[in-house]
């Protein structure tokens, strides 16, 4: 509102790009599908994926305590989500095996001859699964399938490694890259630390987990959870 009322102050745009239905509808759709849809999509398969490995559940909660203090009901700052590497590794691994949006494509600018001597003529789209490049083994090697947060960390892990864009596409790549990446992290570590921290999140024994064929990479017929508070 603020920003709404000093745009018809200053005659900005804003009050200009209120006048287009698309951009409106465009936007909208863009924080429901982008804004809220990945970042639950996210957290569902990594709540999976942390309850189906107690060993690096144990780790996450210990790096929490170690980086919470004295209190534990509350999120974490920015700063604070930092030095949750442990974490941050295991919210890579999750992005990698199961990332919100499966599939990409792009359009040709211009008519290219990839390194595989394909052509692409111009205007041509190019498909490609992120699922798929996520689980190739000449990409992550043997263990490919293994959740493993590690591979997100320094031999000591005490940091992060980097991962170029163009190895982990669950983001993109290039000019055209998500720009909601780094809130994406932001959030699915914060509610991640808080949920972890404070509750023990058991697969209810019997529930198959598999994923949905869609536009966003849903869990087909959700995820059937026991949560306890921990003591």
């Amino acid at each position: 509102m603020r920003a709404a009322e000093d745009g018809e102050e200053e005659g900005g745009e804003i009050r200009e790009l209120g006048k287009s239905d698309k951009l409106m509808r465009d936007t909208a759709f863009n924080l429901i599908a982008a804004g809220r849809d990945t970042v639950t999509v996210t957290l569902v398969w990594l709540l999976w994926l942390v309850a189906s490995n107690p060993e690096v559940e144990k780790k996450i909660l210990e790096e929490i305590k170690a980086n919470l203090g004295g209190n534990r009901w509350r999120f974490f700052g920015v700063e604070e989500l930092n030095k949750l590497v442990y974490l941050h590794g295991a919210v890579c691994e999750a992005l990698r095996l199961y990332p919100p949006v499966p599939f990409e494509h792009r359009t040709a600018a211009e008519t290219e001859t990839l390194p595989s001597g394909h052509t692409v003529r111009k205007n041509g789209r190019v498909l490609f699964s992120i699922y798929s490049m996520g689980r190739m083994e000449e990409i992550w090697g043997g263990d490919w399938m293994v959740f493993r947060p590690e591979r997100w960390l320094s031999p000591d892990g005490s940091k992060n490694v980097h991962i170029p864009s163009y190895k982990f596409m669950t983001f993109a790549a290039g000019p055209r890259a998500c720009l909601g990446k780094k809130i994406t992290f932001v959030h699915a570590k914060q509610v991640a630390s808080a949920v972890l921290c404070n509750y023990k999140v058991e697969v209810v024994e019997g529930h198959r987990v598999s994923p949905a064929v869609s536009i966003v990479l849903f869990m087909k017929d959700g995820l059937n959870v026991r949560v306890s508070r921990r003591k």
